[in-house]
């Protein structure tokens, strides 16, 4: 007997079977793979669906086309090399199914930008004559399960994809098509877009340069970005541009196409058509200006940004000949553009008071604008009106004051101005009224994003190093480049730590987002790798350390890390990557390697998590560099020809100028992302100290047997007779103090470098030694340290793992 749940999924495959032969067969269709993919949607769960096909070199897998949430969402990307490790490829190439679950996807260069934790990833081959694979994605707590990964087989053999046919020549197109060749720009129209862009078939030379040249030169670059193959992108896109006419204005035509890929011996086209929008769209309606005001200050995120968005919005469509925009900051007007700039444009009273590139001036220098603000209400004046100096210079032929509302307070006001009488109607009053409201609202919303962008950029500026600390043997620089692509700060950092016995850590690392919580969070893991580092633990704890304390702050991001320990006498360094880059080395000889390694997961995304150590070996010249996935990744570059490109770049450059490396690493890098920069110098120490070692055991002479090592090893090493008396001194109560006052395991290290001589003593206390305040005579313990500090140059304690070191250095002469 069939359970109810098995006949219910034997029905949901019957039914994707069903679905998927009434699509495929409609190959006309200009949607049939969307149509196809959407079935994965429907019948598999999946969240997204996406098709990859081999592109004209067969080097790349391309991808055609996608369904469901923004492929950005999980990293997925645009391309992957046919030849590489990513599910896509591995299924093109084996001819077989892929299935991924968290723990695999972990272990990718994408899992740090996956918004949930429990997410699969399927990539199943498409058996055609071109091949590729289907991806699908699916955030189900069980994954794909068997009548899923069923529909995503029938999905797999219904997406394939016909080869696009070469135009024939001189086949006519439909009237309102056209076919661009992406390689050659060669296109082919209809009669209709010759007709609407005013030409005669015998004037057209075929080229889509000779339509461009007739588009409205402000419309060009939004035109360009569709039909220029490195904008090339898949997918539907729609755009209105105008064309200049010879017997009247420009006309609104509106093109709607699509991205075809090429196949073996055709070259990528973009297909779709034109149609005249005129009728769809005036040329300046009241409507329209709030519309693209609207459209412009939606997306103005700096004061600047509104500013400019209102003079491109208002001056050309209202054809006025000024306008200033200024903000209202404690009764005085702080100006934020004027349009246009050049002084003389203006009144002679504001370039008296306005003497700055940002001018201010009082509001009473103004009364009736003034009065203005006060009332909160648009005032037009015709030409004519009998205003003040200052203001009616500004708009002889009419002027118009707008107050700028928002948050319950006045933002500003907003100026314009024409030289010759301009007649204003009730429509354009209505318009300025409202275009005064949404600049205002725009106003206050741009004042909390800089407010926020300044507080988050100082506290990253505060995180971040001010200066990195001189090493013995080494150089070090670092640079930090912020995104221009948006205003938040992200979580980039890094860090150079000064650690006992010559050794130094090197830490880089990357917070999820760019946002005032990122750059928190950066603090918090710069400072927590820091301490656990001065702690003295091995380079695999110190991360695994960051990774628990990062879990347990139960925060939604998570953090990557690169850490590094070098030992500066020995030249070898232990290296822990936690879902970051791995670092880069170029030897003295100019050669370079990327160091791959077994890496952990990001920071804060499993508790129990294993970081393991990769040995690297610097000998003198060699320069270690780190950097953050910004500098080597991004849409349109992959992490490996990233790390490939710094490697070369390295290769290149002159590492005796380590500054001028950084800068010209960071000349080409790609501003989607922050970026940072580490860069060190091993040279080698010049002196290496001399260092002996002794574990003391707890027996009644122990005193005695470490004051014998100790005399033996210092004059060994020539060390003078009264110096050496001293250093038996404070051997001997250091020794003392760890056995009498602590359990476990004590050890004595002598170093002797540069005349200084340093007497240590690590015990497994972590209780640091307390220097008495009042001594009697009757004490019988406590002047032990203060022994210590008579004798000393100087002297202290740090945490070690598990216990303590306590020092002393003395100074030994010329």
């Amino acid at each position: 007997m069939v359970s109810q749940g098995a006949a219910e999924r034997g029905t949901r495959t019957l039914r994707a079977e069903v679905a998927l032969k009434t699509i495929a067969t409609d190959l006309a269709s200009p949607d049939r793979v969307r149509r196809v993919l959407e079935q994965a949607l429907v019948f598999a769960g999946a969240t997204f669906a996406a098709v990859y096909t081999p592109g004209d070199e067969g080097e790349l897998l391309c991808l055609v086309d996608s369904a469901g949430v923004p492929r950005t969402l999980y990293g997925l990307r645009e391309s992957y090399p046919a030849d590489g490790h990513s599910p896509a490829a591995e299924a093109h190439r084996g001819g077989r199914g892929v299935w991924l679950g968290p723990d695999e996807l972990a272990d990718g260069a994408e899992s740090r930008r996956t918004p949930a934790p429990d997410v699969h990833l399927a990539a199943l081959p498409v058996r055609d004559a071109a091949g590729g694979c289907l991806l699908a994605v699916s955030e189900s707590p069980g994954g794909f399960a068997a009548d899923d990964r069923a529909c995503l087989e029938l999905v797999a053999g219904a997406v394939a994809l016909p080869v696009p046919a070469a135009p024939v020549a001189g086949e006519a197109l439909p009237a309102d098509a056209f076919s661009l060749a992406v390689d050659s720009g060669r296109v082919e129209v209809g009669d209709e877009i010759l007709e609407l862009f005013g030409l005669r078939r015998e004037q057209f030379d075929g080229r889509v340069e000779s339509l461009l040249g007739r588009t409205v030169p402000e419309d060009l670059p939004s035109l360009m970005s569709v039909v220029e193959a490195d904008h090339m992108t898949i997918g539907e896109r729609e755009l209105e541009f105008r064309v200049l006419r010879p017997d009247g204005p420009p006309r609104w035509l509106r093109l709607c196409g699509r991205f075809q890929p090429g196949g073996e011996g055709h070259p990528a086209r973009l297909v779709g058509t034109v149609a005249d929008a005129s009728t769809l769209r005036s040329d300046v309606t009241d409507v329209a200006r709030v519309q693209r005001l609207a459209a412009a200050l939606a997306t103005a995120g700096t004061v600047r940004d509104v500013s400019q968005a209102v003079v491109s919005s208002l001056r050309a469509p209202l054809r006025a000949d000024r306008i200033a925009l200024a903000e209202l900051e404690n009764e005085r007007l702080v100006v934020t553009v004027l349009d246009p700039p050049d002084p003389e444009a203006w009144p002679d009273l504001w370039r008296l008071e306005w003497r700055t590139e940002w001018p201010d001036a009082p509001v009473r220098a103004m009364p009736t604008l003034a009065a203005a603000l006060r009332t909160g209400r648009a005032q037009i004046w015709p030409a004519g009106t009998t205003l003040e100096p200052a203001l009616a210079e500004v708009g002889p032929g009419g002027l118009a004051v707008l107050p700028l509302p928002g948050a319950g307070r006045m933002a500003g006001a907003c100026l314009i101005g024409w030289d010759t009488p301009h007649d204003f109607g009730p429509d354009e009053r209505a318009l300025l009224t409202a275009s005064a409201g949404l600049v205002g609202q725009a106003l206050m919303r741009a004042h909390a994003f800089d407010a926020e962008h300044e507080l988050v950029g100082m506290l990253q500026r505060q995180l971040l190093p001010r200066r990195l600390p001189e090493l013995p043997g080494a150089v070090a620089v670092a640079r930090y480049l912020p995104a221009t692509a948006g205003l938040e700060v992200g979580g980039d950092w890094y860090d150079v730590i000064p650690l006992p016995d010559n050794h130094v850590a090197l830490v880089i690392g990357d917070v999820q987002g760019h946002s005032t919580a990122a750059a928190t969070l950066m603090g918090q893991m710069r400072t927590a790798l820091r301490a656990y580092a001065a702690e003295g633990h091995p380079p695999d704890v110190v991360v695994a350390h960051a990774n628990r304390l990062l879990v347990e702050m139960e925060t939604d991001l998570f953090a990557t890390c690169c850490y590094v320990d070098l030992d500066m006498e020995a030249g070898i360094a232990w290296c822990v990557r936690a879902g970051h880059p791995p670092p880069v080395l170029r030897h003295p000889d100019g050669s370079t390697d990327i160091a791959e390694s077994d890496g952990g997961p990001p920071l804060g995304v499993l508790v129990q998590a294993d970081f393991p150590m990769t040995p690297l070996r610097l000998l003198p010249g060699t320069v270690l560099a780190l950097t953050t996935d910004g500098l080597v990744e991004s849409a349109e570059s992959d992490i490996d020809e990233g790390l490939e490109r710094l490697a070369h770049g390295l290769s290149a450059s002159d590492p005796g100028h380590l500054g001028l490396v950084a800068d010209a690493l960071l000349g080409n890098a790609h501003r989607g992302d922050d970026v940072a920069l580490l860069l060190l110098r091993y040279d080698g120490m010049a002196v290496l100290p001399l260092r002996e070692g002794w574990t003391v055991w707890r027996v009644p002479e122990a005193a005695r047997h470490a004051r014998r090592f100790s005399r033996r090893t210092l004059r060994a090493w020539g060390v003078p007779d009264d110096a050496m008396d001293a250093a038996l001194l404070v051997v001997s109560e250091l020794v003392t103090n760890a056995l009498v006052h602590t359990d476990g395991r004590v050890r004595l290290d002598l170093t002797l470098i540069n005349h200084r001589l340093r007497l240590a003593v690590t015990d497994a206390s972590p209780r640091t030694p307390v220097k008495p305040t009042n001594l009697s005579w009757e004490a019988t313990g406590g002047r032990g340290i203060l022994l210590v500090e008579a004798m000393s140059e100087t002297w202290g304690t740090v945490p070690v793992s598990g216990g303590k070191q306590v020092w002393s250095e003395l100074l030994l002469g010329e």
